[in-house]
């Protein structure tokens, strides 16, 4: 019986030798009874000869032993440890060395004397019938594990910070890896203080929930109006000046010399703040690949209208694409679609978008125009604080464009055909959802605008055919909502690079501050609420300046375009892209082929050249021109003795004969009657057929 008592006394004590190290008196945390090596076995309590061992058997060996000095799982000769770290080297692979000191820490996970907790799923019903490439992570590890690495190890992280956490990460209050001692404790989520030699970046508080971070695109830009793609596969993107440029910024992000647009000389462009004259918006034809159309609209006092009551003319114009350069626009293709004369320099509007539907939306200002302004320019404006709808897939050669017949005022005496809603103040860019909102192709429009003619508030409106805005309530009141700048409108997120924002209207104000707007589910109110973007320090990039406007790319990617002054021809612009910092720069199931832009190939772009094209490919004939795509001169009065009308009135006399008609002889006397019989007829039809053949040559 002694024998026994002294037995089972040397059991108890080698017993608490083995797990002196254990953690106690933490809910859920591991017991020394339960440390378990991964395959069930006990650990081992290193003595010195086998640590000096696991120091020399390599780099793995040393931080292994660094984080599991006393107590550890791992084997002590130097093959063990190369089979060890073998198991994970498909997976466990990369050349980033911030990315490689965490998978190194990670390995060592094995050699932890509680590798069967972590790696093991709490309950026996729910292990992993695979083996497990990761142990339970603590949180704020894991973010910083998937920050870090998720560029390097793309097949690890196929989900979002906040997903791959919820699967890597600790499900309850238990055990978590690290769980060796550091010396600066992260919270109350982790069980492990930071190493020595080590200056981690807090992860946690890096990446805020919601913030996201601007990647500077482009410098050194002229005042930015807008930045908009054609949708033709190339990428391009058309960066809008207000005096009048267009520029195309390649995919390789390079600033073409020559400009797309040069327009400079009809613009009238303002040059003091709150001056809102200038060029205004540009819209590319959803069929631009085949027909070239785009659509411009600026402000102008050239040409008609030059004297009047009016200070400028907002106008819309049609231009195409050039024939040899897909790069450029033909200026002498200029059709003009809208004139409305303006007063004021304020509540321009003048943005126009094309809609899932096809058609043309012009969204005009009131132009702070009053009933006694509109009576005085004597019906001018009646287009002002309207939303208009027109069809340009036309193929009247006399109009520029159709009036759609579901338009709210098609029959109506009162009001003009052309508008779809109307109240509007002063609307600072609005963005069309090219998702349709239901089975029946709803059409969503977002606007933001002024509260009223006088006021500097803003509110957000989503616009329907037919309503009233003057009386129709908004869906956002931003100054219920607590701000007082003017809004800028932006676009509806339909890009790949984020899931968060997918689907949210993004907005700003003139002092720099980004929002996003939300529609949960049908039925409820729609959720506002501030978009974070981290600074400088954060993400390498924050907003510095004026918030003009805002862009989108082809991918569906968001452009915030910013200037730190307000005068045009300062080149203080800058083009900013949004980014989401929890996922890639440009996520492989994002990425798009580049297809190079391809010159027009239509027949009426290739041989229509007296006249022009409309959008739906038929040839307009100019004055004096007629036949199929244009080829045949038309003379009035008509050519005389045989003549040939081969350019508008001027005609081809045959020999003998002169005039503009061919109405007089060699010696200007009136031209002989034609002469009588068969061979002299032939005669003159082969003097004629030679005249025309040295002609054409």
């Amino acid at each position: 019986m002694k024998h026994l008592k002294i037995v089972l006394v040397l059991a108890i004590a080698v017993n608490v030798w083995e797990c002196g190290d254990a953690k106690f008196g933490e809910k859920g945390e591991v017991s020394p009874r339960r440390r378990r090596c991964y395959d069930g076995s006990l650990p081992k309590r290193l003595k010195k000869r086998e640590r000096k061992l696991s120091v020399d058997s390599g780099s793995s060996g040393e931080i292994c032993h660094r984080l599991y000095p006393r107590v550890s799982c791992c084997p002590t000769r130097r093959a063990a440890y190369q089979i060890l770290h073998r198991r994970d080297a498909r997976v466990f692979s990369t050349n980033n060395t911030e990315c490689a000191r965490l998978l190194d820490e990670i390995k060592c996970a094995r050699c932890s004397p509680h590798a069967q907790v972590l790696f093991h799923a709490p309950a026996p019903a729910a292990a992993l019938h695979l083996e497990p490439h990761l142990p339970r992570l603590c949180h704020d590890y894991c973010r910083e594990f998937y920050y870090t690495c998720r560029g390097h190890i793309p097949e690890l992280f196929q989900a979002d910070v906040d997903e791959f956490c919820q699967y890597y990460g600790r499900r309850d209050n238990g055990l978590c890896f690290p769980d060796f001692h550091r010396q600066q404790t992260r919270g109350p989520t982790t069980n492990y203080l930071d190493l020595e030699d080590e200056k981690l970046e807090n992860i946690n508080r890096k990446h805020k929930h919601n913030c996201y971070c601007v990647r500077e695109v482009m410098s050194g830009l002229r005042q930015l109006v807008g930045a908009v793609h054609c949708g033709d596969g190339s990428q391009r993107l058309f960066l809008l000046e207000k005096e009048g440029y267009v520029h195309i910024l390649t995919p390789g992000m390079e600033l073409l010399r020559e400009p797309f647009l040069d327009i400079h000389k009809l613009v009238q462009s303002g040059l003091k703040g709150g001056d809102e004259r200038g060029l205004l918006s540009l819209a590319f034809h959803p069929n631009y690949k085949k027909n070239g159309k785009l659509y411009v609209s600026y402000t102008t006092n050239q040409e008609r209208w030059a004297i009047g009551p009016h200070d400028h003319i907002l106008r819309v114009v049609e231009y195409t694409v050039s024939r040899k350069n897909t790069n450029q626009v033909d200026v002498r293709t200029k059709r003009v679609l809208v004139e409305v004369a303006e007063l004021h320099r304020k509540h321009l509007g003048g943005q126009l978008l094309f809609g899932p539907d096809g058609l043309l939306y012009i969204i005009l200002g009131d132009g702070m125009i009053t009933l006694d302004d509109m009576e005085e320019m004597d019906g001018l404006s009646d287009f002002t604080g309207a939303v208009l709808r027109v069809d340009v897939d036309t193929d009247c050669c006399n109009t520029p464009y159709s009036i759609p017949r579901s338009n709210p005022y098609f029959n109506s005496t009162n009001q003009p055909p052309e508008i779809f809603a109307h109240g509007l103040h002063n609307p600072g860019r609005c963005a069309v959802d090219h998702h349709p909102m239901d089975i029946n192709g709803s059409l969503r429009i977002l606007c933001t605008d002024a509260s009223s003619r006088n006021s500097s508030g803003g509110r957000i409106l989503e616009v329907l055919k037919g309503k009233d805005y003057e009386y129709e309530p908004p869906i956002l009141d931003l100054n219920y909502a607590g701000s007082s700048t003017a809004p800028v409108g932006g676009f509806i997120y339909r890009g790949c690079q984020s899931r968060r924002l997918y689907g949210s209207y993004v907005f700003g104000d003139r002092s720099g501050n980004l929002r996003v707007l939300q529609k949960p589910s049908a039925g409820r109110s729609w959720q506002e609420k501030p978009l974070c973007v981290g600074s400088s320090g954060t993400c390498g990039n924050s907003i510095s300046g004026q918030i003009l406007g805002f862009g989108e790319d082809e991918l569906g990617e968001v452009y915030i375009l910013v200037t730190s002054k307000s005068m045009a021809q300062s080149n203080n612009g800058k083009l900013y892209k949004l980014v989401d910092p929890k996922r890639p720069p440009l996520p492989k199931e994002c990425q798009r082929t580049v297809e190079p832009p391809e010159l027009l190939g239509t027949a009426c772009s290739r041989q229509c050249k007296n006249g022009h094209c409309t959008p739906t490919g038929r040839c307009c004939c100019s004055p004096g021109w007629e036949g199929p795509f244009c080829r045949v001169a038309r003379c009035e009065p008509v050519c005389r003795n045989g003549g040939v009308c081969m350019e508008p009135n001027k005609c081809l006399c045959k020999s003998g004969y002169s005039g503009l008609q061919c109405e007089r002889g060699e010696r200007g006397e009136p031209a002989p009657e034609a002469k009588d019989g068969l061979l002299d007829h032939l005669i003159d039809v082969t003097s004629y057929l030679l005249d025309l053949t040295s002609y054409i040559v």
